[in-house]
């Protein structure tokens, strides 16, 4: 890291002259500070920026009045003024400011206080980053030396706080941040586009929100000293409740990676990310079936498997011949036909969607992983695996616990969740327990031959720690003993009874009855 003025100020000009870079003054009944903070941004910075912008939060004094009335040399960056139609909250008045940066297709832009207590002097350091090191966010740390806010006047409370949350929220996100609560910050707008901030906090822990964003998505936060200084700014910061919403922040976030709970402003991917998650775990459902001990000539279908990675690519290694049928259609390997694919619409009749060379093949074995919940209908997905299997085939049929002991503690509190993605997410169009599961394969013809339950996945989605791999297989024990109440998971074993129509035949071989296919109405 610099530490010389000359370096600083060389990266800084550089990072401007390579960037299109704005200033944005968020404002609250800041009348007795505004003209003096933008007095004291560097007459150098202010010529070499493209904009300085005001938002003002809908104040109470004459915060925009006094503004308007700077008068402003003509050699800087042309300085405007706004005003929003409502108070918007401190996190409202980011989001506006970000979005019309994006919209004015600045390259970055500087997050500046108008009440002063956050030095505009320190702009050069903000600056410095993106061309030393390759920045994605800049913020203003007080606590790279610890010591130094408490010499710039910062409570002892504040400074105790401070330390106390900023740790909690590292623990939480597994970060190494100097400090969190600081809001002196700049982004590149091109990482901006990248998560949906416009769903972050309208009050103070909008700052955490864009935080977990950054942090989850990889981008690179730079920190750099600025100095401390309290004054006779007025604090609107309710200190505890801004503590306890950074901490339910990340709380929320963590939860989300486990596919339990959902927020939109966590619903984002890095680039090259998989929508499904591949569990390898020794406790996991995926390792279960992939090492399923099936004779080798066994004709398996896997429904809804997508490209088959999950379980059937281990089947067509061993030589067992695979189709795998789901509305997308992308090969794993192009040089690998073992695991066949077709295109085919699972709520739709599935047989007449496939090639007319296949149109009547029957299989050994089905795989319906978490699949039947997500159909319009799944007596009729039941009913079309039915008809794709062989008598006596078997079924395996998976799908999550919705009777799972802490989803049934969250419904005591009046909360229920989605997720992304998983056992539990926002497709599903049916939810079931261990009994309605099994009813439904009843109905639909199959003998229930066995309940397998599996815990949540934590050896593969929260650690691979000696810890965590403990808690998993205890609660892999717990989820096979009783399955109804402590599996997140259940895989249901199933036999492929003989329908109607072949009961009839083999009663009355020799009275050829012709038995119609008899239609009620399911579900649709």
């Amino acid at each position: 890291m610099m530490t010389s003025r000359p370096e600083i100020e060389a990266s800084a000009r550089q990072t401007l002259k390579e960037n299109r870079v704005a200033i944005f003054l968020v404002a609250y009944n800041a009348e007795k500070h505004i003209e003096k903070v933008l007095e004291r941004i560097p007459r150098w910075v202010a010529r070499e920026v493209v904009e300085i912008y005001v938002i003002d939060d809908h104040s109470q004094d004459d915060t925009v009045k006094i503004a308007q009335n700077i008068p402003w040399p003509t050699d800087l960056a042309p300085l405007r003024i706004y005003r929003t139609p409502r108070n918007q909250g401190y996190g409202g008045n980011q989001r506006l400011g970000y979005l019309y940066a994006i919209a004015k297709k600045f390259d970055i832009v500087v997050l500046l206080h108008a009440d002063g207590q956050y030095a505009p002097e320190a702009l050069p350091e903000i600056l410095a980053p993106y061309t030393s090191e390759n920045a994605d966010a800049v913020f203003g740390s007080r606590f790279l030396k610890p010591i130094d806010a408490l010499k710039g006047h910062m409570p002892l409370y504040k400074w105790l706080g401070n330390r106390v949350l900023t740790r909690m929220q590292n623990f939480l996100l597994k970060s190494k941040m100097s400090e969190m609560h600081s809001g002196y910050r700049s982004y590149r707008t091109g990482a901006l586009k990248e998560i949906p901030f416009e769903y972050n906090s309208p009050d103070f822990d909008f700052d955490a929100d864009i935080i977990v964003q950054f942090l989850a998505m990889g981008f690179k936060i730079v920190e750099v000293p600025i100095p401390t200084y309290y004054g006779d700014e007025i604090c609107h910061v309710n200190g505890m409740q801004y503590a306890w919403n950074c901490v339910k922040t990340a709380a929320k976030y963590r939860l989300m990676q486990l596919e339990i709970f959902y927020d939109p402003k966590f619903d984002f991917r890095k680039k090259g990310d998989s929508p499904y998650t591949v569990k390898h775990s020794e406790t996991s459902l995926h390792h279960y079936m992939r090492t399923l001990d099936l004779p080798k000539d066994t004709r398996i279908l896997d429904a809804g498997g997508g490209r088959g990675e999950a379980v059937s690519l281990a089947h067509a290694e061993q030589n067992r011949d695979v189709t795998c049928i789901d509305a997308m259609v992308d090969p794993l390997y192009t040089d690998d036909d073992r695991v066949k694919q077709i295109q085919v619409d699972l709520n739709f009749p599935w047989r007449a969607q496939f090639p007319n060379e296949r149109k009547y093949e029957n299989f050994d074995v089905i795989f319906a992983l978490d699949v039947l919940e997500h159909l319009l209908s799944p007596e009729k997905g039941a009913k079309e695996i039915f008809d794709c299997l062989r008598p006596d085939g078997k079924l395996y049929a998976s799908t999550g616990n919705i009777a799972f002991l802490p989803l049934r503690m969250m419904h005591i509190f009046g909360q229920f969740n989605y997720g992304r993605r998983g056992i539990l997410d926002l497709t599903h169009c049916r939810l079931f327990t261990v009994a309605s599961f099994k009813r439904l394969m009843r109905n639909s013809g199959f003998r229930v031959d066995e309940v397998i339950g599996f815990g949540p996945p934590l050896g593969d989605v929260v650690s691979k720690s000696p810890l965590m791999k403990l808690v998993d297989r205890v609660a892999f024990w717990f989820a096979k003993k009783w399955p109804t109440l402590f599996a997140f998971q259940i895989l249901l074993v199933c036999t492929r009874l003989d329908s109607i129509k072949e009961l009839m035949t083999q009663s009355f071989p020799e009275n050829q009855l012709e038995v119609e296919d008899r239609q009620y109405p399911l579900i649709s």
